[in-house]
C-alpha cells in the first residue's frame, strides 16, 4: 500500500510473526479488531526482547483503517511516554503490529480494587505526569509540525512497563491536524469511548481540547481509585464527568478519593490534584488547561510529594502544609495561595519565607525539647 510506503523498514513476514509468537499461543488480552499476543523478537540481531503482537480481524473495515492509522503515526515516533512500533506484517489476509510490551499492563486494570496491587500516591503522580508528557507530545509534535489529536485517551489506553514508566497507546483513532478540512474542525467518523468524551464533541467538533477532557476523567480515576461509569457496590457513586465536577464544585473530593490515599496525601495535594483534573473538564474549552500546562503543574505537584527535607519528615511537612493550607489555601482570593517555589524554599530553611511572591505568610517549624515538634503560621 502506498500509505505505507514510509514504513517499510518495519514490515516483517508473516513466518516472522509466527515464530515471534511461538504461533500465536500466548493471548494477552483482546482489542476492539482482534487478539493481543505475547511474543519475542529480534531486531538487527539484537537480544530478543518481549513484544506484543496485535492482530486484525480479516472482515474488520474500521480495524483496517486504525491498523493503517497507527502504522503511519507512529512509524519514527520516538518518545519514552509513548508506545513504540517495532513492526507490523501485511501478508494476504493477515494483518498484526509489533509493539514493545508493557509488562505491568494497563492503567484501568489497577483501579476498582481488581488487583492485589494497591499503587502508591507517588507511583500515581509518576504515572500521570508520564501520560501527560506522552500526551502533550503528541499535541505539541512536530513530526512536519503536525500535531496529533489522540481521540481515544483513557485509563485502558495507558500501559506500564516492567519500570513502571507510563506510555500512551492505541493511536487507531488518531488524527493529524492537517487531516481536518482547512477551516474546519468538523470529523464525521466514530471516536472515543463512552465516559471519557467531551460532550461538545457530540456535535463532531474536533480539538485538542477534546484529549484534555479525556485525561481529566483519567486523573479523577486515579484519584478516585475507581473506573469511569462503572457502578461498584461499596456506594452509589459512579465516576463521570458531572458527577466529579458536582463533588468538586461542592468542595466535597475528600467524600470520593480512594481510601487507601487519605493517610498519604496532604490537604494541599488532595485540592491541587482535582484543580488540575477539574480544569481539564472545564465547558469552555478556552478557559481549559493545555497539557503543557497539565505537565507543569503535576510536575509541581510531584517535586512536593517527593522532597525529602532535613531534619523535617514527610509526616511533618504534610503536617506543615496542612496546617497553612487549613487557613488559607481554599480562601477564594486570587492573591491568596501556595506555590511550589515557596514550599522549596521551606524544605531547605524551616524558618524561611513560605511565599515570596505575595508575602503575606511566614510558617515557623519548632523542634520542641522532649515533645512533639510544633508548627505556626502568621499572617503578615
Amino acid at each position: 500500500m502506498s500509505v505505507l510506503k514510509g514504513s517499510e523498514h518495519l514490515r516483517l513476514s508473516l513466518k516472522e510473526i509466527d515464530l515471534a509468537t511461538n504461533k500465536f499461543n500466548e493471548p494477552i488480552g483482546k482489542g476492539g479488531y482482534g487478539m493481543v499476543y505475547k511474543g519475542e523478537i529480534s531486531v538487527s540481531g539484537k537480544k530478543p526482547t518481549p513484544v506484543a503482537v496485535k492482530t486484525l480481524g480479516e472482515k474488520s473495515w474500521q480495524g483496517l483503517k486504525q491498523f493503517l492509522t497507527e502504522i503511519q503515526l507512529l512509524t519514527g515516533q520516538r518518545h519514552k511516554n509513548i508506545i513504540s512500533l517495532l513492526g507490523f506484517c501485511e501478508e494476504g489476509t493477515h494483518k498484526s503490529l509489533v509493539y514493545e510490551y508493557a509488562a505491568n499492563g494497563s492503567l484501568d486494570t489497577y483501579l476498582g480494587g481488581g488487583t492485589k496491587i494497591s499503587l502508591s500516591w507517588q507511583k500515581r503522580l509518576e504515572i500521570c505526569l508520564d501520560a501527560a508528557r506522552g500526551l502533550n507530545h503528541l499535541h505539541s509534535n512536530s513530526r512536519n509540525k503536525q500535531t496529533i489529536i489522540h481521540r481515544d485517551i483513557k485509563s485502558a489506553n495507558i500501559l506500564l512497563d516492567d519500570n513502571w514508566v507510563a506510555k500512551i497507546a492505541d493511536l487507531g483513532l488518531s488524527k493529524l491536524n492537517s487531516e481536518i478540512a482547512e477551516g474546519s474542525n468538523i470529523v464525521s467518523d466514530p471516536c472515543g469511548t463512552p465516559g471519557y468524551c467531551d460532550p461538545e464533541y457530540m456535535n463532531g467538533i474536533l480539538k485538542k481540547e477534546y484529549d484534555v477532557y479525556s485525561f481529566g476523567i483519567v486523573l479523577f480515576e486515579v484519584l478516585c481509585g475507581r473506573q469511569c461509569s462503572v457502578q461498584y457496590n461499596k456506594d452509589g457513586f459512579v465516576l463521570s464527568g458531572p458527577s466529579v465536577q458536582k463533588y468538586y464544585k461542592e468542595n466535597k473530593i475528600k467524600e470520593i478519593i480512594d481510601p487507601c490515599l487519605r493517610e498519604q496525601m496532604s490537604s494541599y495535594s488532595i485540592s491541587k490534584f482535582s484543580e488540575v483534573a477539574y480544569k481539564c473538564l472545564l465547558k469552555d474549552k478556552r478557559q481549559r488547561s493545555s497539557m503543557d500546562r497539565v505537565v507543569k503543574e503535576l510536575e509541581e505537584l510531584l517535586l512536593i510529594q517527593t522532597a525529602r527535607p532535613f531534619p523535617l519528615s514527610v509526616r511533618e511537612v504534610t503536617k506543615a502544609i496542612d496546617a497553612v493550607f487549613s487557613l488559607f489555601g481554599e480562601s477564594t482570593n486570587g492573591e491568596i495561595g501556595l506555590t511550589c517555589d515557596g514550599m522549596l524554599r521551606f524544605y531547605d530553611n524551616g524558618a524561611d519565607v513560605l511565599d515570596d511572591h505575595f508575602e503575606f505568610l511566614r510558617l515557623d517549624y519548632k523542634p520542641l525539647d522532649d515533645k512533639e515538634d510544633s508548627f505556626q503560621t502568621m499572617e503578615r
